[in-house]
């Protein structure tokens, strides 16, 4: 008679439980004469002192930063810019012209919040469909982003073509 029962006490347990989940989802997206990261806590916990990092170098697009009017980038450039929420650059005072690696360090994304910058991308092939000062998300695709905190594993993620980059993390 109880092994009948088990079944349907199993599942009052496991309804009571209650699974939490992290995930951030990066998106980049072209627009002039800013490109933005946004990076959204789809998750159900607060997150909070991680490190982020965004790693262009094998892109399709062969991709970099264009943080000066003279250097590696075309034409119109932007450097490095907080748009919204607890960000710190951590690359240094400034992402350099031509570079395709940043961190930056999240002080704190809300359940179901996000942070965001801004910065210019560009890429380098010789032929490009938009030219190089626009960026398509064929382009982006194969761009890394990693996640750490302390105490906890990091977590990896690359862009597709949509130009989104999901990261699992850890539960809360």
């Amino acid at each position: 008679m109880l092994n009948a029962r088990l079944p349907a006490l199993a599942l009052v347990l496991l309804g009571s439980v209650s699974f939490s989940y992290a995930d951030v989802e990066v998106v980049f997206v072209e627009s002039a004469p800013k490109d933005r990261f946004v990076l959204s806590n789809t998750g159900q916990c607060k997150l909070q002192n991680l490190v982020l990092n965004l790693d262009l170098s094998n892109s399709a697009g062969r991709l970099i930063f264009d943080t000066t009017e003279a250097g590696a980038g075309v034409e119109v450039f932007q450097p490095f810019e907080v748009s919204r929420g607890d960000l710190t650059l951590l690359s240094s005072s400034n992402v350099k012209d031509g570079d395709s690696v940043l961190s930056v360090s999240i002080g704190r994304i809300d359940a179901y919040g996000s942070v965001s910058f801004t910065i210019d991308v560009d890429d380098t092939l010789p032929q490009s469909e938009l030219g190089n000062i626009r960026v398509i998300g064929a382009e982006m695709r194969n761009a890394s982003v990693e996640i750490s905190s302390k105490g906890k594993p990091s977590a990896k993620a690359t862009f597709g073509s949509d130009n989104k980059a999901v990261i699992s993390l850890s539960s809360c």
